[in-house]
């Protein structure tokens, strides 16, 4: 995610947008940030669970995506579930994020969600690299996942040197990159046994969209390439790319 004072236009209409308040939120563990904000009618199936972005760093949380889960509560007439999850540079409970304990939250936070079925299970942008990293490792609790804007290749997001340095700061420094890739990495794991979506914004200047090209090569899934569109337009309700993400978490 770009930094405050250098949003494009997409970005600030998005985080223009007012915050909603869930209807509940629940805890899966005893950090502050280990909780899950729920919306809509808590008993609708299946859940369509989101993971926020921000390059795994704890001052992004998941307030930018609530107007979003708001949306797609009323659009699907079902639960949404908005996971948090701990990020590199906090601390506290049993312990700060970044590697493993980032990973560590997504089991139980799956498992803690409403109801007994796999969800459907949606990340933006460092969400989507674990959301496919969580459909990887958790295959049973996923009946579908899509990545948005996803880091899906964290090997070459490296090479990139995206926000600084980002995925050196998620797995320890960059003297444990290499070793912790095929723990980590979504291209190194075995391929989702749920079915895969990628959206992507051909124009996307935060993550290339040749991430998610890499993956789908790779590793599988069908890609929907977004023309004239960047980072954040497919998490904004209202516009045309959202619509392509709304229709991705309801196909059969």
């Amino acid at each position: 995610m770009t930094a405050v004072d250098e949003l494009d236009d997409e970005a600030r209409t998005l985080f223009a947008l007012k915050r909603v308040a869930p209807t509940r939120t629940l805890a899966y563990g005893d950090h502050p940030s280990q909780v899950v904000d729920l919306y809509g009618d808590v008993s609708a199936r299946p859940v369509v669970a989101l993971l926020h972005g921000g390059f795994w760093r704890e001052r992004y949380d998941r307030t930018y995506l609530t107007p979003l889960a708001a949306a797609l509560a009323k659009d699907l007439n079902g639960c949404v579930a908005l996971i948090e999850y701990r990020r590199v540079g906090e601390a506290g409970g049993e312990g700060g994020g970044g590697f493993p304990a980032t990973f560590d939250d997504l089991p139980p936070a799956l498992a803690a969600l409403p109801g007994s079925g796999p969800v459907v299970l949606a990340g933006h942008s460092a969400g989507g690299h674990l959301a496919l990293w969580a459909a990887s490792r958790c295959p049973t609790a996923v009946s579908r996942v899509v990545g948005v804007a996803a880091v899906a290749d964290l090997a070459r997001a490296h090479e990139l040197g995206l926000s600084d340095g980002a995925v050196a700061g998620l797995l320890g420094g960059a003297g444990r990159v290499a070793e912790r890739l095929d723990e980590t990495d979504p291209m190194r794991m075995p391929a989702p046994a749920a079915p895969v979506v990628l959206l992507h914004g051909e124009t996307d200047a935060d993550v290339p969209v040749e991430l998610s090209r890499r993956y789908a090569r790779a590793v599988g899934g069908r890609l929907l390439e977004l023309p004239g569109t960047g980072h954040y337009a497919p998490v904004t309700p209202g516009t045309r790319a959202y619509e392509a993400l709304r229709t991705a978490l309801t196909e059969t």
